[in-house]
């Protein structure tokens, strides 16, 4: 377990009492623990395993984590495409609702929660270049989920956030996530919409100068890539303004950037890639286009 705390101790000075990863075994940096990640939400951390292991692993990897001062409590948590997770052990009190902060704005989280806790903590430099390019934009934000990417434009002088998710639970968080950020609900629209069935309604509050589709990598029933990105790619053309910018995101590690480089190009030709954005140094990874990519794309005027 020492390669776990070496990562963690240096993530954690890193951190200045911000959310962030502290360990990202799944990008294949850190041999023997490619099943593990740990995040941190002062000062509470949660592990998720991606396969099973003997609970003597988990006790020891507590008991790693427990030496180190500045953790409080730990959730540890089985997860798995296609298993439900399971919690498997906490220590310490960890609430099951709490407030954490980004890029100094904060955030709702459920540490417990068995799924994701409500803030995606890959996305940080995404919102952090949308809080530096929002300035005076319409922006609008697909598959919002906590609205996190609206927060940040908010933060950075955005004119109006349009945010569209299915998940009225997700969409509730994200006027929560507004509140506590002191946003006043004139500057923000909350559509708790299924997005392929609401084109029209979301053509009509545009055009937008800025729009963000950070959907999941994979959700049967709501989003298979392979099958439904390119339905929302060709809607760009009707949705942006002219000079409009456009950041898509995806985190499949079965697709690097040239799958949404040819969507683009296939289907928005009018548009040109500028660049694909780092990611953060929390999420290490020895091949990097099986992480997450952010690619921005312009309009031609």
């Amino acid at each position: 377990m020492q390669i776990v705390l070496n990562e963690v101790n240096k993530q954690l000075a890193e951190s200045v009492d911000e959310a962030r990863r502290i360990f990202h075994g799944r990008g294949h940096c850190f041999e023997g623990f490619e099943h593990l990640v740990i995040d941190w939400y002062p000062p509470y951390a949660v592990a998720r395993l991606y396969s099973d292991v003997e609970p003597s692993w988990v006790e020891q990897l507590s008991g790693a984590l427990k030496t180190v001062p500045d953790i409080k409590g730990l959730v540890v948590q089985q997860r798995g495409r296609g298993k439900e997770a399971n919690q498997d052990a906490v220590w310490g009190d960890v609430p099951d609702l709490m407030e954490t902060q980004e890029l100094g704005l904060a955030y709702q989280v459920k540490p417990k929660r068995n799924q994701n806790s409500g803030l995606f903590l890959d996305m940080r430099e995404g919102r952090r270049w949308v809080k530096e390019h929002a300035n005076e934009k319409r922006v609008l934000n697909l598959f919002s989920y906590t609205c996190a990417f609206s927060v940040a434009a908010i933060a950075g002088g955005a004119d109006h956030v349009v945010n569209v998710d299915m998940s009225k639970g997700a969409i509730n968080t994200g006027r929560d996530n507004h509140r506590l950020n002191g946003i006043k609900g004139d500057r923000v629209t909350f559509l708790a919409y299924d997005l392929f069935r609401s084109w029209k309604r979301v053509r009509q509050l545009g055009p937008y100068d800025l729009i963000v589709i950070d959907p999941p990598s994979f959700q049967p029933g709501s989003f298979v890539a392979e099958k439904d990105y390119r339905k929302v790619i060709r809607r760009l053309n009707e949705l942006t303004a002219a000079g409009g910018q456009v950041l898509a995101c995806h985190n499949d590690p079965k697709n690097g950037t040239e799958f949404l480089k040819q969507l683009m190009l296939e289907e928005c030709p009018g548009f040109t890639f500028v660049e694909r954005l780092e990611n953060p140094d929390d999420f290490p990874e020895a091949e990097l286009e099986k992480g997450l990519k952010v690619l921005l794309y312009v309009r031609d005027k």
